[in-house]
């Protein structure tokens, strides 16, 4: 996926999109491509996903190092024009990395889609990435953000880890902290790890943490899956089922509905059509009990 990304950043053209999960590893993603551009690529941040629209060009002006204090919008505009020019004249690439965007107000959204209008006759000044959750693409997918959309010309998600990678992942991070000894977690404790975490990073490496404190204090000599164990009551995302996503909700709602309305009507079907019942104005619980037993 690095690969890809740094292709369409390399492309300069459009709006390039990534979204993933929650701990995902979003950030860990835009920190490698910040590092992985070449020389001559400018890269800019903006982190503040609670910037109002008029902010936006501030900010990113302030990135460049411009001094737009006491200017209005269309004057910084004008200001971040001419800068973005005067790189592109001396062959540099400016890339603006945004993070968390599905937290942005929709209105700052549009500001930031408007900074892709900077440009000459050839090229885009300004290559724009959005990193979000999910939440992003509902936004996107609103009538009044069809032209932010429009203008994605890649789009990337960020899966969960695979089960059967998790334990090269742990292995991978346990050199990198200078472990050199043989395998800390045994494949039954990987496979909880796998198991509880769902694959998302974040949670990989808070329950490896726990564990590994966990057979610490054990005197262990490797983390098993009872370490795993007691690294899960810890973490609450453990305990917790995923939630259902809005349309899953709204579609398990009205089939309860649909199911308890069709029951109803069985009920009071069979209670105008049994004599026995009948006779009677208002049936106690052991008769509906004895219809739910036909």
């Amino acid at each position: 996926m690095l690969a890809a990304l740094l292709y369409a950043v390399a492309q300069g053209e459009g709006i390039v999109k990534v979204t993933g999960e929650v701990g995902s590893g979003k950030t860990m993603l835009c920190r490698m491509l910040e590092r992985r551009l070449p020389p001559h690529v400018d890269v800019l941040w903006l982190v503040n996903p609670t910037l109002a629209p008029h902010e936006v060009p501030y900010a990113i002006a302030a990135e460049l190092g411009l001094d737009a204090s006491g200017r209005r919008g269309d004057q910084v505009l004008r200001q971040l024009n001419d800068e973005l020019i005067a790189r592109h004249a001396a062959g540099r690439q400016v890339v603006l990395l945004v993070e968390e965007a599905q937290a942005m107000p929709l209105d700052s959204l549009e500001a930031v889609r408007l900074l892709t209008n900077l440009e000459t006759a050839r090229h885009k000044l300004l290559q724009i990435v959005l990193f979000g959750q999910p939440e992003l693409d509902a936004h996107l997918a609103l009538p009044r953000m069809r032209q932010l959309a429009e203008r994605i010309t890649h789009s990337f998600f960020v899966p969960a880890l695979p089960p059967d990678q998790v334990g090269a992942f742990l292995a991978f991070r346990l050199r990198a902290a200078g472990h050199a000894g043989g395998a800390l977690f045994t494949a039954a404790a990987t496979r909880r790890i796998a198991r509880a975490s769902r694959g998302i990073i974040r949670r990989i490496n808070i329950l490896a943490d726990k564990a590994l404190l966990a057979a610490y204090a054990d005197d262990a000599p490797a983390v098993l899956a009872r370490h795993v164990r007691q690294a899960e009551h810890e973490c609450g995302f453990a305990r917790i089922a995923p939630a259902l996503r809005p349309a899953r909700r709204l579609l398990a709602a009205a089939a309860a509905a649909a199911l308890g309305l069709a029951v109803l009507m069985v009920v009071i079907a069979l209670w105008i059509a049994s004599p026995a019942l009948a006779q009677t104005s208002q049936p106690d619980a052991a008769a509906f009990a004895h219809l739910f037993n036909l």
